[in-house]
């Protein structure tokens, strides 16, 4: 199965966010919360792993740019494309604006996360493209900790991502398969059908023929 991409992404001052966007629904702010109230307020990049998803931010000058990834997606795609909404935040908003924000002020933005997380999921030529230019170095000293030594609590959050939409394409694959397969049975019917009638009308007609001394159907009919 294909990886997800990119799921999930924000921007946030310190532990406020600003602005947000998801492809699904799931608790997975939950962990984010977690994550945000954990980092340095020092400049910082790093990578938390949880279950099979990495959550990946970069942290400069007091804003915190994060996003959820599936593992199977790597990390150099993820940090080239909080790499790439820090650059378009910054230059969105003047510091005024985003130092007097209210927690979701900005959401405006959420259109530009969700075109870029599109954008850096599904176009193949991304990752290439990064290695061509040489700016893998932006993750190769980002730091890898598992989130569970950062919860507070005992207790386990289980990432729950909404899989309605997989579901969905499944259902109309399967009905489209369902109603061809019904299809199918009908003109096999309707064959079965023509032959037997073909068959009871081919008999009728030996009979009569038998009966009449194989005549005419005008003659049998005098």
């Amino acid at each position: 199965m294909a990886s997800a991409g990119i799921i999930y992404a924000l921007v946030a001052r310190g532990p406020v966010i600003l602005a947000e966007h998801s492809n699904t629904t799931g608790n997975f702010q939950q962990i984010t919360q977690v994550i945000l109230d954990k980092i340095p307020p020092n400049d910082s990049k790093l990578t938390y792993v949880y279950d099979r998803y990495l959550f990946h931010y970069i942290s400069e000058n007091g804003l915190v740019y994060l996003c959820m990834a599936d593992d199977k997606f790597g990390r150099r795609v993820p940090f080239a494309f909080l790499q790439a909404a820090q650059e378009q935040f910054v230059s969105s908003f003047t510091d005024a604006e985003i130092s007097s924000a209210m927690a979701y002020g900005l959401n405006s933005f959420a259109r530009t996360l969700a075109k870029q997380m599109d954008y850096y999921s599904r176009n193949p030529q991304v990752d290439a493209i990064r290695q061509v230019q040489g700016e893998i170095s932006q993750v190769k000293d980002v730091m890898v900790q598992n989130i569970e030594r950062v919860l507070e609590r005992g207790d386990r959050i289980d990432v729950l991502v909404d899989k309605t939409n997989s579901l969905n394409n499944a259902a109309f694959a399967f009905r489209k398969r369902s109603t061809a397969l019904k299809r199918q049975y009908w003109w096999r019917n309707q064959r079965l059908l023509a032959i037997v009638v073909a068959a009871i009308v081919v008999f009728v007609y030996l009979m009569v023929s038998s009966v009449c001394g194989f005549p005419t159907w005008s003659q049998c009919r005098a």
